[in-house]
């Protein structure tokens, strides 16, 4: 069983977005921008401001992001936004260069998180186009929405879990407790060459059927014992987007089968309940776990109307703080 591991890989996925200017040719192209990390509470934070008569002004954290800018915080009231400034998107078709500006913008939040606590994350490249004043603004149209959100998650963690079989099941082993697919293989065996390929076809479908109820199943079973101690559990796609570490050739072994890819959010006190569920799967044959957490909320963090403009080709980043 893979627990806890903070080396889990990481993974991109890229979904093209229309531009905000309607121009979807290209990057968007702008004199001036915050490119934003996330937002926080900084309502139990006040010695952050440093007794300033001006809270509004930005404030240095300190540290350094995305190509080594250095990132400040822009107060409203009880939230802030992480930023730097910037004049253009980060965009590049090299995958290390990439994984270069993912790791730099997971570790600013992480950076921030042990500071302000729970935080809501942006997408990496997610781009005000303006000032701290636009920014300001923005953050005063969305106030109610942010700081309801930042409350209601505070002290929550988003835990990512797949499960995978080691050990797919043969199809002579379901054959066994299978009716038609025991019928077909007879089928198959008596038939002609012709009427034999058409049978194969049809039992490779019945095999997949099956396997996907298997799936299915245990998936369902697994989302009901977890939301005994999560907030929320949400299902994923089976299939991942392409990691970082197979572009280098470290495929992921072709005789794995992915049961189920699942994400819950859940306080960080009920961690370990969370694992107990997960140790009692991986002690089933075959099976391995792989989870990774706590990370800040990116999937349970919900759209705020008027969200700042996003930088061209959103990356998304499960980003697993490594290799596995």
């Amino acid at each position: 069983m893979t627990f806890r591991d903070s080396s889990e890989r990481t993974e991109t996925k890229s979904r093209s977005r229309e531009r905000p200017d309607g121009d979807n040719g290209g990057p968007p192209e702008f004199d001036e921008g915050r490119y934003l990390y996330c937002v926080v509470d900084v309502g139990g934070n006040e010695d952050s401001f440093d007794g300033r008569e001006n809270q509004a002004e930005p404030i240095s954290l300190d540290i350094t992001g995305v190509e080594d800018e250095p990132v400040s915080l822009v107060p409203v009231d009880q939230v802030g936004a992480v930023v730097h400034e910037c004049d253009g998107v980060y965009d590049s078709g090299d995958l290390t260069q990439i994984h270069r500006w993912l790791i730099s913008h997971q570790s600013v939040i992480d950076d921030v998180a042990d500071r302000f606590g729970t935080p809501l994350p942006f997408q990496f490249d997610t781009i005000v186009r303006g000032d701290d004043q636009v920014l300001e603004r923005w953050l005063r149209e969305e106030y109610d929405a942010i700081l309801e959100t930042v409350k209601t998650l505070s002290g929550h963690w988003e835990y990512r879990i797949e499960v995978v079989r080691t050990d797919p099941i043969e199809p002579a082993r379901l054959e066994e407790g299978d009716d038609e697919l025991s019928s077909l293989r007879t089928e198959i065996e008596r038939a002609s060459e012709g009427t034999a390929f058409l049978l194969e076809k049809r039992y490779d479908r019945r095999v997949e059927a099956l396997r996907q109820g298997r799936r299915e199943s245990f998936a369902s079973t697994l989302i009901d014992r977890l939301a005994d101690h999560a907030r929320e559990v949400h299902e994923l796609e089976r299939s991942p987007s392409m990691k970082l570490s197979e572009s280098a050739g470290n495929r992921a072994d072709d005789h794995e089968e992915t049961v189920c890819r699942l994400t819950a959010l859940a306080h960080e006190d009920r961690e370990g309940e969370i694992g107990s569920v997960l140790d009692d799967v991986a002690s089933e044959p075959g099976l391995e776990v792989r989870f990774t957490g706590p990370w800040p909320p990116y999937t349970f963090v919900p759209d705020f109307g008027g969200e700042p403009d996003d930088g061209g080709d959103e990356q998304r980043t499960d980003v697993n703080r490594g290799d596995d």
